[in-house]
C-alpha cells in the first residue's frame, strides 16, 4: 500500500503554511510554554460479522462431522436370554429443522446389521442357530447444539422423539421386539457422547488455520518507508441460534490492537486467539486504525523543497520570501518556524521570523487536511514588521480563501486496495472479502520525534458461502 504522500505534500505545502499564517488568531502566544506532549492513544482493531449459515451448508456440516458408524459391539444382551452382535451405522442424509431458536429437531436415517440368536446355556445350548438382522429405521431427536467458551461443540437436552421404525424379530419361532433394546441403545450412545459436558467437536484447529492466515503481521509502505503492523486478540465475542428458515445464525467478533514492529522484527506467528465471551453486537462492521509516523527531519526536507527560497504576493505591493522553515512539536500542537524578508514597492523591506503553532485536523467532506486552533507569533526586533504583517492579514486571508486546502482523497485511494487483499479470508466453508472499505485520517499527534498520523479504515464483511 503506497502512499504518494511525498508528491502532495510537496504540491500543497506552500498553501498549508500560508493559511498558517494568515488565519492566526489574536490571543497572544507564550512560545515559552508549550505544555506537555498528548499521550498516543492506543492502536485498535475491530471487526464484528453476523453470519448467517444456510442450512445447506449446516446439512452439510452435520453429515460430515457425525460418524457413520455409531455402535459397533458383538456379545450383546437384548434381554429375555437373546443375545448377539449389532452394527449401527448411517444410512442415507441427516435433516433438520429448528424449533425456536436454540433446540432443533434431527431425522438420522440409520440401518442396523448383526445377528441374534438365544443366549448360551440351557435351550441355547440346543439352538445354536443365529437369526440374521438387517433393518432400517429413521430416529428422530431434538437437542440443543452450543459452542462453548473454549471453541468447542456439544449437545445439550438431548431427546429421542421417536424410534423411526419396527424391529420386531422372529427367532426360533419366538416373537422378539428390539425397539426398546434400540432405544436403549441410542439414548445410551448420547448420554455418553452427546451430554453438555462431551466436547463432540473441537472448533480450535479450523479457527487457528483461518486465523493464521488472517491474522499474520503485514507490510506496509508509507512514503518510501516500510512498516509491519500484526493485531493482538483482547477479546472474541459470539452469539449462536438459529432463525428463519433454519439457518444458523453466529455473531462473531473481535476485539484487538495494532503492534508496530520494525520490518526486521515482525512476529512469524499470528498471536494466540482467547477464549469466547458473549456477544451483543449485530452490525456489521470492521474498523482497524494504523499508526504511522513522519519524522520532523522529513517534514523539513518535503516543506523546504518547496518553500525555502520561494516568494508569493502578499498583496499588490509586497512580495515575501519564506526560508529555513523548520517544524516541531508544540505541546499538542505542531510548530513551524521560518525566516521571512517582505519587500515593499512603497516602503522598506521587512525581515522576521514566523512562529506558528496548529492543530492538524480532517475535513471527511471535502477529504482535506486542513490546521485548527491557528496562532502565530512574528519574531523581529523591528515594530515596523510586526505591524506590517497585521496589517496584511485580512488581505492574505482574501487571497487564500479559494486556494488553501490540502485534498488527501488520492493517497487515501491508494491504500484502499492493499487492505482489501490483505483482509481477505478463504476457508473450507466460505470466503470472506472486505467491502465498502473507507479509509481517512483519525487524528494527528505531534510527538518528540516526528508528527504520527492514525488513519482509520472503516467498512464491511462480505461472505460468499460454499
Amino acid at each position: 500500500m503506497k502512499l504518494q504522500f511525498r508528491y502532495t505534500l510537496q504540491k500543497y505545502s506552500f498553501w498549508i503554511v500560508i493559511l498558517s499564517f494568515s488565519l492566526a488568531s489574536c490571543k497572544s502566544l507564550n512560545i515559552s510554554n508549550p505544555g506537555p506532549l498528548a499521550e498516543l492513544p492506543p492502536s485498535n482493531s475491530n471487526v464484528n460479522v453476523p453470519l448467517e449459515i444456510p442450512k445447506s451448508t449446516l446439512d452439510r456440516i452435520f453429515n460430515s462431522q457425525i460418524p457413520v458408524n455409531l455402535i459397533d459391539e458383538e456379545n450383546m444382551e437384548f434381554g429375555s436370554g437373546i443375545e448377539g452382535s449389532l452394527l449401527l451405522k448411517r444410512k442415507g442424509t441427516i435433516t433438520y429443522t429448528s424449533l425456536d431458536s436454540q433446540v432443533i429437531e434431527m431425522k438420522m436415517p440409520l440401518e442396523v446389521k448383526g445377528e441374534v440368536g438365544l443366549k448360551r446355556g440351557g435351550l441355547g445350548n440346543l439352538f445354536k442357530g443365529k437369526v440374521p438382522i438387517d433393518e432400517s429405521f429413521a430416529p428422530v431427536v431434538r437437542l440443543n447444539p452450543q459452542i462453548n467458551p473454549d471453541w468447542t461443540l456439544s449437545v445439550d437436552n438431548f431427546e429421542l422423539v421417536e424410534l423411526g421404525g419396527n424391529l420386531t424379530l422372529d427367532v426360533l419361532g419366538m416373537e422378539v421386539d428390539l425397539s426398546q433394546m434400540m432405544e436403549r441403545q441410542i439414548k445410551g450412545w448420547a448420554e455418553e457422547n452427546l451430554n453438555g459436558d462431551r466436547k463432540l467437536v473441537n472448533l480450535k484447529p479450523m479457527i487457528d488455520l483461518a486465523w493464521q492466515q488472517a491474522g499474520k503481521a503485514f507490510t506496509v509502505d508509507w512514503d518510501g518507508n516500510s512498516k509491519v503492523f500484526s493485531i493482538q486478540p483482547e477479546a472474541v465475542k459470539l452469539k449462536e441460534f438459529f432463525g428463519k428458515n433454519d439457518s444458523y445464525n453466529v455473531w462473531l467478533g473481535m476485539d484487538g490492537k495494532i503492534n508496530s514492529h520494525p520490518v526486521g522484527a515482525a512476529p512469524s506467528r499470528a498471536y494466540p486467539l482467547p477464549n469466547l465471551t458473549p456477544n451483543s453486537q449485530s452490525e456489521n462492521e470492521l474498523e482497524i486504525e494504523l499508526p504511522f509516523e513522519i519524522s520532523y527531519e522529513e517534514l523539513d526536507q518535503l516543506l523546504g523543497e518547496n518553500l525555502n527560497g520561494r516568494s508569493f504576493r502578499a498583496d499588490k505591493n509586497t512580495i515575501m520570501t519564506l526560508d529555513q522553515l523548520k517544524s516541531q512539536p508544540f505541546g499538542e500542537l505542531l510548530a513551524i518556524t521560518c525566516d521571512f524578508v517582505a519587500e515593499r514597492e512603497n516602503g522598506e523591506d521587512l525581515e522576521g521570523s514566523f512562529f506558528v503553532v496548529g492543530k492538524p485536523a480532517y475535513d471527511s467532506e471535502t477529504q482535506s487536511l486542513y490546521f485548527d486552533d491557528i496562532n502565530f507569533k512574528v519574531l523581529s526586533d523591528d515594530s515596523k514588521a510586526k505591524l506590517g504583517v497585521a496589517l496584511k492579514k485580512r488581505k492574505i486571508i482574501r487571497q487564500i480563501e479559494k486556494r488553501a486546502v490540502f485534498p488527501v482523497g488520492g493517497l487515501l485511494e491508494d491504500s484502499i486496495g492493499g487492505i482489501q487483499e490483505r483482509l481477505g479470508l478463504s476457508t473450507p466453508i466460505a470466503d470472506l472479502k472486505v467491502d465498502d472499505l473507507e479509509i481517512e485520517p483519525a487524528g494527528f499527534y505531534p510527538t518528540k520525534n516526528g508528527l504520527s498520523v492514525y488513519m482509520k479504515a472503516k467498512g464491511e464483511i462480505a461472505v460468499n458461502w460454499k
